[in-house]
């Protein structure tokens, strides 16, 4: 018996736990600061000690000098010196760099958790028909993308932008002082060598976002197949589908391979520049030095620079094209993920408050993909009323099941429990106040123990073992190695379908809720698996509203009410005695069934 008092107060204390903390951005750099906002601190203080970290490199690069130039002047006290404070200075820098490794590390790791649980919980209120129109697989790539990208984006600014900027800027400083032509001519080279990278930049964005295009089609193919396994096997298509693969993987090398080698033609076009105005530099600083206007020591300092910046130049080509692969990463995945929703919850829209149940259609219309399903649809099903949904397929029975559930919103019309329509209510406290047991049930790769507690996850153990018994599923859970703490595989592919349905229905009792919809519940069972189910789903069925979608005729006998649909309208409304002998189209139905089903 259906408790409704506790049942009001589990909905009481109930809050959704969806709602966003601010409108989440949908470009790359607008998100990369959303996601490192909480860690603002931590990016700060591994910031600054990365600038001081380089700057100290720089430094003890020009220590050379003053022990080159103590050995000119013979003066072995400074060449003592300088010699003995490398080493210390050289380990002081290293603390520096563990300092901006540890605290970088918090953001490094903090950003993409953040970026994970972000789009991780805006992806699961998109609609129903946005996850019909996509591989789970793709998207869940698409998440782990931008969420990987986030965490190499903190990596590239520390400790490749940063650690690279710090020793251009100190070191133009130092040449400029050295001679006001070099160091005009080293600005020169880092402004010509940026331009030259941002010239080059869009043609490697967009190599990289056909990159991550094709990974994560690569993916979504891949955990298609993987999926459906058991079908490949059953009709003989490993080869079709391998073939479908190494397509895929193809065209993802194809794409990976034209993004890499633009990547070494940025490296090459800067080695270019560099080494022309290297050499120009050089040609100056020797000619300062034979006229001593430059001495040994700076000398040999100027060359340990420019060999130390040579690098940063050759690849700066490579750390615009990472920032790039990146930026084309995350974008790809926000693109996808961060379209609008579909069905939102009204502002200010409250739980909904359950009374006796009653379900009232009026004026319903929808079309779905430019076909009208329901047009001024009427119907009122009152409190702990049982009715039956008979049809042939396409006649909008699973359509109806959304739309209660507010799978999809209306074209017109509204549809109002206890005289509150669901559109105004929150999605969430609508969808806990219905239980589903559809025709394949959804379960997860969990114990028996969780996937029966779903619906209730603060169930007491003797609350899920009363609910197995009540569904006929306590004997055959007992029966199994670990019993209620066996995993039932991805989907509950180590279970029949008479066992998955069992679950779901021992899920169904233990979740309470005062309106129920069966979903051809009964189909995956054979004839004595389905005398035992319906006993569980009599009791199941008890002081609730009651929606039965059924092929099986059979199953509807004992329904308050029985609805005939034929092309998104009732054509009959009534008791089975009445309609299986009123000369229309349930008649015709029930005389045309073949053991028990529904003909189409």
């Amino acid at each position: 018996m259906l408790d409704l008092r506790r049942h009001k107060l589990l909905m009481k204390h109930s809050k959704p736990n969806l709602k966003f903390e601010g409108e989440i951005p949908k470009t790359p750099i607008a998100f990369f600061w959303y996601v490192t906002k909480p860690y603002k601190w931590w990016a700060l203080m591994a910031t600054v000690a990365v600038i001081v970290a380089a700057s100290f490199g720089v430094y003890l690069r020009l220590l050379i000098e003053e022990i080159v130039q103590g050995i000119e002047l013979g003066n072995t006290q400074d060449v003592l010196f300088y010699s003995l404070i490398y080493p210390v200075l050289y380990f002081t820098n290293a603390i520096i760099w563990r300092t901006s490794g540890v605290c970088g590390s918090f953001w490094l790791l903090g950003a993409p958790k953040k970026s994970t649980d972000s789009l991780s919980k805006y992806s699961m209120s998109h609609s129903h028909g946005y996850f019909n129109d996509r591989f789970a697989g793709s998207l869940s790539n698409k998440i782990s993308n931008v969420s990987r990208s986030m965490e190499e984006f903190v990596g590239t600014f520390l400790w490749s932008f940063l650690d690279n900027l710090i020793p251009l800027v100190l070191t133009a400083i130092i040449f400029w002082n050295t001679d006001t032509l070099v160091g005009i001519s080293f600005v020169v080279l880092i402004i010509v060598s940026l331009i030259i990278n941002i010239i080059l930049l869009p043609r490697k964005r967009k190599f990289s976002l056909a990159v991550a295009s094709a990974n994560s089609k690569t993916t979504g193919f891949l955990v298609d197949v993987i999926s459906n396994i058991t079908a490949v096997r059953q009709f003989s298509q490993s080869k079709k589908e391998f073939i479908g693969i190494q397509e895929h993987t193809e065209e993802a090398k194809r794409k990976g391979s034209r993004s890499f080698i633009y990547s070494e033609y940025m490296m090459f076009i800067n080695s270019i520049v560099f080494v022309a105005f290297a050499l120009f530099m050089v040609v100056i600083l020797i000619d300062k030095w034979q006229i001593g206007e430059v001495t040994s020591g700076r000398l040999v300092s100027f060359m340990l620079l420019l060999t130390y910046t040579a690098s940063i130049f050759i690849f700066f080509g490579r750390i615009i094209s990472t920032a790039a692969k990146l930026y084309g990463q995350a974008e790809d995945g926000l693109i996808e993920l961060m379209v609008p929703h579909e069905i939102v919850d009204m502002k200010n829209s409250k739980n909904i408050k359950m009374d006796k149940g009653t379900i009232d259609w009026s004026k319903v219309s929808f079309n779905f993909d430019g076909q009208e399903v329901f047009t001024e649809f009427n119907l009122k099903i009152n409190g702990a009323q049982k009715i039956g949904l008979v049809g042939h397929s396409g006649t909008g029975k699973s359509t109806f099941v959304s739309l209660l559930l507010r799978q999809h919103d209306l074209n017109e019309g509204s549809i109002e429990i206890d005289g509150q329509n669901i559109a105004e209510v929150t999605q969430d406290s609508l969808r806990q106040n219905i239980a589903v047991v559809p025709q394949e049930p959804a379960l997860f790769h969990r114990t028996i123990r969780e996937n029966i507690a779903y619906g209730k996850p603060d169930a007491s153990d003797q609350e899920i073992i009363d609910s197995a018994m009540k569904a006929q599923a306590h004997e055959f859970i007992t029966a199994l190695p670990k019993g209620y703490d066996t995993m039932v595989g991805e989907r509950g592919v180590k279970l029949s379908g008479g066992q998955k349905q069992r679950v779901a229905i021992a899920r169904a009792m233990l979740k309470d809720a005062p309106i129920l919809v069966l979903d051809e519940a009964t189909s995956a069972l054979d004839s004595e698996s389905e005398v035992e189910i319906q006993k569980a789903l009599e009791l199941l069925m008890e002081g609730r509203t009651v929606i039965a979608v059924a092929h099986r005729l059979s199953t509807l006998r004992k329904m308050d009410r029985i609805i005939v649909l034929e092309n998104g309208q009732i054509i009959e409304d009534g008791q089975h005695d009445a309609l299986s002998k009123g000369g229309g189209i349930y008649e015709k139905l029930w005389n045309h069934q073949a053991g028990g089903f529904l003909v189409d």
